[in-house]
């Protein structure tokens, strides 16, 4: 009853008068670039960790300048740029670079192609710093990948999903793999869904001695093939790529590992598995391999022995539903052991183990979880990370030693924070915000003093002062089971209790996302701020399946993905329209991908609650999607039919009473335009009418030209006439 009195009292709060005169348009957040935030791009640590580099636009062209990071003052231009051109004169435009080990060379990539959410194309420059001379990588098709050896001497890179490596002391250059084909095999590359679910794109990777390289082998033959359709000439050209659905077959995965004095090749030798999402080096003779199985239940830490491929493993978790895989195994140096992080006392934590597994150390513990592992200071013998200790709608960086002990908080501001640390942890760059004020950025020494303010955004906050905007608020909303969920309101500047006003709720809803946040909100912030001063009040509620809240919490949508988060939607929903100055018959909800899914599922089963919904680039069934996505939470359609079926939008559209809008961008390689395509057919089988917008060529972001214009007037549009 008190989580019930407090939800009240904070939603009949009002947010007071505003001064401001000014209305938000669509073309001031999508056009006119009048809410554009700073932001600082591009930073690399040099290996002092005293000094950073940044690409600088002139005149001329690009400049690589060298800054101090204590000062921010220019130490000195590393490459001018009229000083970077081909052998042959022309003009080299960076789209991105990486200095050698040693920082007397750059490996730079220009022309560059996007092929997928990560990788790209691109033709790759050696760039002398004391000569100002570029030499080409290589002829021929363009480079997915390349890589520097540590010692300089060497550039690993991928061509044509071949593995080579280019000696830059003899100017020789070896195909270390000659099996490679489009859409067959792949080496030191990864497959697509690989790079969307697993979130890398390199496969290969350089021993600490660079005397070794271990890479990724995908077989992919077996993999069924997805087409797109292209439509930008006469006859639409057809894009096929390899995509397994769920259920359907995968990649085989082979490591490999390489000696690259004699060209010695040794596969890992595994026990059973159908993963390996991460590999690392431990030291120069051993590789970590990190294996799963299929319903990513099982996860197997193993050491290979880089001599035999002879494998040993040294740590194993299992889990009744699935475990995440991150980046955040480290190993210690002098086989001190390594950093692990598990959620297996059912919050997220960081662990040291010996290199046998044992001698576990908590690093850290509570009923909170470890966000983001930040890192490991060798010197200091500490560790640093982000958590949501304060609470599960904040971010704050700490500190604690190997031991486990000391633990100290960094940034005790309220809000989100986010760190990155310079090489040898001298200096951190610190993100700052809160739900209703834009970026901070400041350079901080590693006890989190403020050293410097890089960007402030104040010219933003002052244009912000000339709108006629509310503040974002934050209340819980209690559930049935006696839990409550976490949400957020924006009113209308003008509100009066007294008045009836629509409801607009933005979903994502997905496993371990978050939408209520004590975080900027970006672009969205402000075209919620528009509806608000068009009358609309802008609801936002994490569902159970959210994250920052322990894995029950998160994991309770194991095989129903749908069933409890459109639960908690509805009901939300139902709680808020009691409200007296809601009007519960003018109820929206939208959103994109995951949203988009959710915003139809609760159109269609909370038919008497919503009334309008609108849903982007939407999953219709988890039949349609990637396997290691899907199957992590809901196993393969073979084993739970029924959990595919009981919850997909395209199984309920003969509830449909409110008004729905599609929209879908018609290349879009990850939630496929498939999925609209089978919603479509549903609603007319079912002689649901519906609106219908598809954005020819454009990705699952739908962006480019006027598109992001286009798509929120279009948005903005409907809900004036349908809500």
């Amino acid at each position: 009853m008190k989580q019930l009195f407090n939800y009240c009292l904070i939603l009949f709060l009002a947010v007071g008068s505003a001064t401001a005169q000014k209305n938000i348009t669509v073309e001031d957040i999508w056009s006119k670039g009048t809410f554009r935030a700073e932001y600082v791009y591009g930073l690399r640590s040099m290996n002092d960790g005293l000094d950073y580099t940044a690409l600088d636009r002139t005149e001329s062209g690009q400049n690589l300048n060298q800054y101090s990071y204590k000062t921010g003052n220019l130490v000195k231009t590393l490459v001018k740029g009229e000083d970077l051109k081909t052998p042959d004169g022309v003009t080299i435009t960076i789209n991105s670079y990486a200095f050698s080990k040693d920082e007397t060379k750059l490996l730079i990539g220009t022309n560059q192609e996007a092929v997928y959410r990560h990788s790209s194309l691109s033709d790759f420059y050696i760039y002398d710093l004391s000569s100002k001379k570029s030499t080409k990588l290589t002829d021929g098709a363009k480079q997915r990948l390349a890589e520097f050896s540590p010692t300089g001497s060497m550039v690993a890179f991928v061509k044509e999903n071949n593995l080579f490596i280019k000696n830059l002391i003899t100017d020789t250059e070896t195909k270390v793999t000659s099996d490679g084909k489009w859409n067959e095999v792949i080496n030191g590359g990864t497959d697509w869904v690989y790079e969307e679910e697993f979130a890398f794109n390199q496969a290969f990777f350089w021993s600490p001695d660079g005397l070794s390289l271990a890479y990724y082998r995908f077989d992919e033959s077996m993999v069924k093939e997805f087409n797109m359709a292209m439509y930008d000439s006469l006859y639409p050209e057809d894009y096929k790529f390899k995509y397994p659905k769920a259920g359907e077959d995968n990649s085989q995965v082979d490591i490999y590992m390489i000696n690259i004095k004699d060209g010695k090749k040794v596969k890992a030798s595994l026990p059973v598995y159908e993963y390996v999402p991460r590999i690392k080096w431990a030291n120069n003779a051993q590789l970590a391999i990190i294996t799963m199985n299929r319903h990513q239940s099982n996860l197997k830490l193993l050491l290979s022995d880089v001599n035999t491929g002879e494998s040993k493993l040294i740590l194993e978790e299992n889990s009744k539903t699935y475990i995440d895989v991150t980046d955040d195994l480290t190993f210690l140096p002098e086989g001190a052991g390594f950093i692990w992080s598990s959620d297996k006392s059912g919050f997220n934590h960081l662990y040291k183990y010996n290199l046998s597994g044992g001698d576990e150390v908590r690093l850290s513990s509570g009923k909170w979880d470890v966000d983001q592992y930040l890192g490991y200071d060798e010197k200091a013998k500490t560790v640093y990370y982000s958590s949501t200790e304060v609470s599960p709608l904040e971010r704050n960086i700490y500190t604690v030693k190997i031991s486990g002990k000391g633990k100290k908080v960094l940034t005790p501001k309220a809000g989100f924070n986010n760190a990155n640390f310079s090489n040898g942890f001298k200096y951190f760059i610190n993100t700052y915000s809160n739900a209703n004020t834009p970026q901070l950025i400041t350079l901080n020494d590693k006890s989190g003093k403020l050293i410097r303010t890089l960007k402030s955004n104040d010219a933003l906050k002052e244009t912000m002062e000339e709108y006629n905007l509310s503040t974002v608020e934050f209340f819980n909303i209690p559930i049935e089971n006696g839990d409550f969920l976490n949400a957020y309101s924006i009113k209308p500047p003008s509100f009066d209790e007294s008045k009836k006003y629509p409801v607009l709720m933005y979903v994502y809803g997905g496993p371990g996302s978050q939408t209520v946040k004590n975080s900027w909100g970006g672009s969205n912030y402000f075209w919620f701020q528009m509806l608000a001063q068009q009358g609309y009040i802008i609801i936002s509620v994490d569902n159970r399946g959210t994250g920052a809240r322990g894995s029950k919490f998160k994991k309770i949508t194991y095989t129903q993905l749908g069933k409890y988060e459109t639960e908690d939607q509805i009901a939300a929903a139902k709680v808020i329209g009691k409200s007296a100055y809601i009007d519960e018959n003018r109820i929206g909800i939208w959103g994109w991908s995951y949203g988009g899914y959710m915003s139809s599922l609760c159109l269609f089963k909370g038919a008497d609650v919503f009334k309008t919904a609108i849903a982007v680039a939407p999953v219709t069934n988890w039949r349609y999607y990637d396997n290691i996505y899907t199957e992590r939470y809901m196993r393969t359609p073979q084993e739970n039919a029924e959990g595919y079926d009981s919850n997909s939008p395209i199984n309920h559209v003969d509830s449909l009473k409110g008004n729905y809008l599609l929209i879908h961008g018609s290349a879009d390689d990850n939630v496929h335009y498939q999925n609209s395509m089978e919603m479509v057919d549903a609603l007319v089988n079912a002689n649901k009418q519906f609106d219908l917008m598809i954005y020819p060529n454009k990705n699952h972001g739908i962006y480019g030209g006027y598109t992001r214009l286009h798509l929120y007037n279009k948005m903005t549009d409907y809900l004036i006439k349908n809500l």
